[in-house]
């Protein structure tokens, strides 16, 4: 049987290979990402071999062996400016007239009708196969954005074990022995410490007395075990310790909680709003506040939004950084194609440990951060969602203090302010309001903004959170 230490050290051993291997993984899926996009690009229209095929496959089914015209050996001349010419006019009109061709070619050839028919099935023959290519080369892109991501996914999870602290040693002795005096034995145990400070732990254990303990009262033990902290049982983990030995995961409390309020209203007229929203938790001590207006009002647009709003929930509750999460939903996005209308996505994301907040926007109105020195505004212009297969997620951060509050809206409320300076007027307002709970601050933006309308003309969605340190 290993030692204490021993068992320290092969933990230790174990993260460092599993985060050289996720990083290994990493690269190579940024390999292959390159890989996929080298070679055909884009094309946005007819090149100049598109038009000799055409025009090559025209002589060769209507002239035979005439000579007489020479249009196909004048178009083979590097200078030759016709080729080109005819292209253009057959993008822009859809087919190639009389008028377009030579007067040459309009006086003396005897097969001018049969040629251009012939020409002009040639070219959109060839522009039809343009277009496959170019979907193809969507198809491709869209796979080369899966690489990429999965190789960021990846490196973040890398990035995560390698600099996680194994602090087992500092607090393994006296864990043993206080869940001993409760009848639990100890097999095992793993406690990490991350970057911002926040701990972790992974206890193998079973009760000795026939009984069982639950893991809310063993995480109440581990608060006795590391001094000025509250741990509270992991959501996916075990919820009882009994006389089988098992793993229970313990995350510790941050020091923040946030305290949520939501109000909106459809568009006059629509039964359905087309924005939603969601209020989650994720692993990490991480509160996270999503906001996602749909393309258009109504019910469609209502379930469109709802599927981003899910798929992002889902995406940054399994563990994904919200940079990842974001850019795999765009991706999604854009594979759906015509069937998903774009969505613009708005997601805080707010560190309970450190009270850090982090915005992700992708098309979204600005969010407004209400503090002690005033209202201040964190604004990102940017495509909606599923619009561009490059399209970045904005992202900004800052520190929020005791009190302070976080306000997000959808482009109704906004729109509905007066003025040309939408943002300022609602840092005005904010600043006027009253100490009131988020459920009411949240209303009451919501009834400022319909005050200057007779009637929503959008869908309009308030949403506010509050974050206050624990005693």
């Amino acid at each position: 049987m290993l030692s204490g230490k021993q068992e320290v050290r092969v933990r230790s051993d174990v993260n460092y290979y599993t985060a050289r291997k996720l990083e290994d993984m990493a690269r190579s899926m940024e390999r292959l990402a390159k890989a996929f996009d080298e070679g055909m690009g884009k094309e946005s229209g007819l090149t100049r071999d598109d038009g000799l095929a055409a025009m090559e496959t025209s002589a060769a089914m209507v002239c035979g062996d005439c000579s007489q015209c020479g249009i196909y050996m004048d178009s083979r001349r590097e200078d030759s400016y016709y080729l080109y010419y005819l292209l253009r006019a057959f993008e822009q009109k859809g087919q190639i007239e009389k008028e377009d061709m030579p007067k040459l070619f309009q006086a003396d050839c005897r097969k001018k009708e049969d040629y251009l028919s012939q020409l002009n099935r040639s070219l959109a023959r060839a522009t039809m196969n343009l277009s496959w290519k170019n979907r193809f080369l969507e198809s491709r892109d869209a796979v080369v954005s899966q690489f990429r991501e999965m190789s960021l996914i990846l490196g973040e999870f890398s990035h995560q074990i390698d600099q996680a602290a194994d602090v087992t040693s500092e607090y393994g002795y006296i864990m043993k022995k206080l869940f001993r005096r409760c009848h639990v034995a100890v097999e095992n145990m793993l406690i990490l410490e991350y970057e911002s400070g926040r701990r972790e732990a992974y206890v193998t254990a079973r009760t000795t007395n026939g009984r069982c303990m639950t893991a809310k009262d063993a995480a109440g033990l581990m608060g006795e075990v590391v001094p000025g902290t509250k741990w509270n049982p992991a959501r996916d983990s075990r919820s009882i310790i009994t006389r089988q030995t098992g793993t229970v995961r313990f995350e510790e409390e941050g020091e923040y909680q946030l305290l949520y309020g939501a109000a909106r209203v459809p568009r006059q007229g629509e039964r359905y709003s087309g924005d939603n929203y969601t209020f989650c938790e994720s692993p990490g001590s991480q509160a996270m506040i999503s906001l996602c207006d749909g393309m258009g009002c109504g019910e469609q647009a209502g379930q469109e939004s709802r599927q981003v709003v899910e798929l992002t929930e889902g995406l940054l509750e399994a563990g994904f950084g919200p940079r990842a999460a974001f850019k795999l939903v765009n991706t999604v996005l854009l594979l759906a194609g015509a069937e998903q209308h774009p969505a613009a996505l708005d997601v805080s994301c707010v560190d309970l440990y450190t009270g850090v907040l982090d915005v992700m926007k992708l098309g979204a109105a600005p969010t407004f951060v209400l503090g002690q020195e005033g209202a201040e505004v964190l604004e990102a212009g940017q495509v909606p969602a599923g619009i561009l297969n490059g399209a970045e997620p904005v992202m900004l951060s800052r520190k929020l203090w005791d009190g302070d509050h976080v306000i997000m809206v959808t482009d109704g409320v906004l729109d509905a302010l007066p003025g040309e300076d939408k943002e300022q007027a609602m840092c005005q307002y904010l600043e006027s309001m009253e100490f009131m709970t988020p459920q009411e601050m949240a209303e009451q933006i919501l009834e400022f903004a319909l005050s200057f309308v007779p009637g929503a003309r959008d869908d309009m969605t308030v949403l506010t959170a509050a974050i206050w340190k624990k005693e």
